[in-house]
């Protein structure tokens, strides 16, 4: 049986206690994680191979999902140079066999979307012992995520580490933590917006400060303003638009760094960004599957967290590509989340791996098609997270397409079963509206299917206005 949090003898709150235990393991493993981010390749192939016994003999023990997949397979010749003997796992297979992916036979997914719908301030965590996350979908349907502690703790250590070395640099945090500026995620369902409820107590080397991405950009600039932290993170897309309104004048902040997550950084927002704040600019790249990386300040290359997942980049028929050309999907299994093992789990962004240069053995790539289209109104610009969280908290919306109109959206959902069309239509109207969009107009239909590009099979979800 798994173990409990502190919650059983203590009557804290399962969220709270949960939370305790999240916080104190990764101050404890911090000094790890700085470690492991200079190690070279053959110690990562040395801790891959490690961790990769562990997790597939957990999985096919423990998972009724793997065990059927697993079958047949001489697990110990499987190396983490060379996972070709396993199957593929894919979001659709994921979700429709969830309760067998689970190793937790007191898991299900009634009680992770119960608590999922549930999470509002608090983080959901069912069970009292695990951590839930769920996404959109930037492509491909939504998906489901349970972390244990360890995966938790690795997940959250991968994506601070980088930021904790810099901080550590630079003097060490101030008390009570380095304040951070987040314009993100408002929900702590999604990763970013876990941070902000994570980072609150005041234990941790930083504190996040929301503003989230769905509000009005006059909002935002009004939090940021009242808020000025030394340092900002935030989606590029956003962060392009708050850098045009700091050149306005209307932005009075003047960040030492600034640092983009969740999206693609193209160079045109890079430029703009780094233009308009005249800060370093750091990349990030953070999954809710577990991959994790990081560019240096004001580089385009990404270093990818090989501690934590194995990443194999493929083409379209699953072989793999060499240094310098662009992948079709990545593949990855996550080494250190045992409750809902991810094994040759497909992604569908597009990596570059770049040669090595130095001693260190990460894998640096060059990241491709994450960003998603903000609808404009005139004057007012409305982010898809607008639209997804609310989409996010429905478990029977596997699907969906997004096309903005002229004063409101249409929206087509791939439905698994009936569901309330109205009241969905209430919850998209008043999130257009809590965005900013005077008198939102929103048209909610379902379909069997949504269209896909012909030639990448990708799915462009949010469909701006032409022109």
């Amino acid at each position: 049986m798994p173990p409990t949090t502190t919650a059983t003898t203590t009557g804290t709150p399962p969220a709270t206690a949960f939370l305790d235990d999240l916080r104190a393991a990764l101050l404890d493993r911090l000094p790890d994680q700085l470690e492991r981010a200079r190690w070279d390749r053959g110690r990562i192939l040395a801790h891959q191979a490690e961790r990769l016994r562990i997790l597939l003999a957990h999985a096919r023990a423990g998972s009724a999902f793997h065990a059927r997949r697993l079958a047949g397979i001489d697990l110990d010749a499987v190396r983490p140079d060379d996972l070709s003997a396993l199957p593929v796992m894919t979001k659709p297979d994921m979700m429709a066999e969830l309760d067998d992916v689970f190793t937790d036979p007191c898991l299900t997914r009634r009680t992770v979307e119960t608590a999922l719908a549930g999470a509002d301030r608090d983080p959901a965590v069912p069970l009292g012992r695990y951590l839930a996350l769920a996404t959109g979908g930037a492509s491909g349907q939504r998906g489901v995520f349970v972390l244990d502690l360890p995966g938790a703790t690795q997940f959250l250590g991968s994506l601070a580490r980088g930021l904790v070395a810099r901080l550590n640099a630079a003097g060490g945090p101030p008390p009570g933590g380095m304040p951070i500026a987040m314009v993100a995620a408002a929900s702590p369902v999604h990763a970013t917006g876990f941070a902000v409820v994570m980072s609150g107590s005041g234990a941790l080397p930083f504190r996040f400060h929301p503003a989230p991405a769905t509000l009005p950009i006059a909002a935002i600039v009004e939090r940021l303003n009242a808020v000025r932290a030394p340092l900002l993170y935030g989606y590029p897309s956003v962060l392009a638009r708050l850098a045009d309104e700091r050149r306005a004048g209307r932005l009075r902040i003047d960040p030492k760094a600034v640092t983009s997550t969740s999206e693609t950084c193209t160079a045109e927002l890079r430029a703009a960004i780094r233009g308009g704040f005249g800060a370093p600019l750091v990349d990030t790249f953070g999954s809710t599957e577990g991959l994790v990386g990081a560019s240096a300040a004001d580089e385009e290359v990404l270093t990818f967290a090989e501690d934590g997942c194995i990443i194999e980049l493929v083409d379209a028929e699953g072989r793999p590509v060499p240094p310098g050309t662009a992948s079709a999907r990545v593949l990855i299994t996550n080494l250190h989340n045992l409750v809902q093992p991810l094994i040759r789990y497909e992604m569908t962004d597009s990596f570059t791996a770049q040669p090595c240069t130095g001693p260190l053995g990460h894998l640096r790539a060059r990241v491709h098609g994450r960003t998603d289209d903000t609808f404009r109104y005139g004057p007012l610009a409305v982010h898809p997270l607008a639209v997804r969280s609310v989409l996010v908290g429905r478990p029977e919306v596997a699907d969906y397409q997004v096309r903005q109109t002229a004063n409101g959206i249409d929206l087509r959902v791939v439905a698994t079963e009936p569901f309330d069309v109205p009241a969905l239509r209430e919850r998209l109207t008043a999130a257009l509206r809590r965005a900013g969009l005077a008198d939102p107009h929103v048209e909610v239909s379902t379909t069997d299917r949504v269209d896909r590009n012909p030639a990448s099979g990708k799915l462009r979800r949010f469909m701006p206005l032409a022109g």
